[in-house]
C-alpha cells in the first residue's frame, strides 16, 4: 500500500484543526501537520487574489485518498478547495508502515 502526502490549504486555524482532527479520527490519515503563516497568491474568477491561509500536510495512503478527498470537500468552506496528493517514494520504513497501519479501516 503506497503512502501519499496530501496538501490542503484552509482559510484559518479553526477550519484546519477541525479537518485535521476529523481525518485522523476517521482513520483517513495517520497524521496531519498544521502549518500557519502561509500566503497564497492565485487567480480566481479572473482576478489575482492574495490570502493568508493555513496548510495541512496530510499523511495517508492510496487506499484512503478518494474517501479522504471526499471528506475534506464536505468539511471545507471553499467552493474549490486545494486537495492534491503526491506519492512518498522514500522514508523510514517503520514510519511508512505506521502511516499504512493508522490510515486503514482494516484494524
Amino acid at each position: 500500500m503506497g503512502v501519499l502526502l496530501a496538501l490542503c490549504t484552509c482559510p484559518d486555524s479553526e477550519f484546519a484543526d477541525a479537518i485535521a482532527t476529523d481525518l485522523v479520527e476517521q482513520q483517513l490519515a495517520a497524521c496531519v501537520n498544521i502549518l500557519p503563516g502561509l500566503t497564497s497568491v492565485y487567480r480566481w474568477e479572473g482576478k489575482i487574489e492574495r490570502d493568508a491561509e493555513v496548510l495541512l500536510l496530510i499523511k495517508t495512503t492510496e487506499q484512503q485518498i478518494e474517501t479522504l478527498t471526499t471528506r475534506v470537500h464536505e468539511l471545507h468552506p471553499y467552493d474549490l478547495p486545494e486537495i492534491i496528493a503526491v506519492p512518498v517514494t522514500r522514508g523510514l520504513p517503520q514510519y511508512l508502515e505506521w502511516v499504512s497501519t493508522c490510515a486503514s479501516h482494516d484494524k
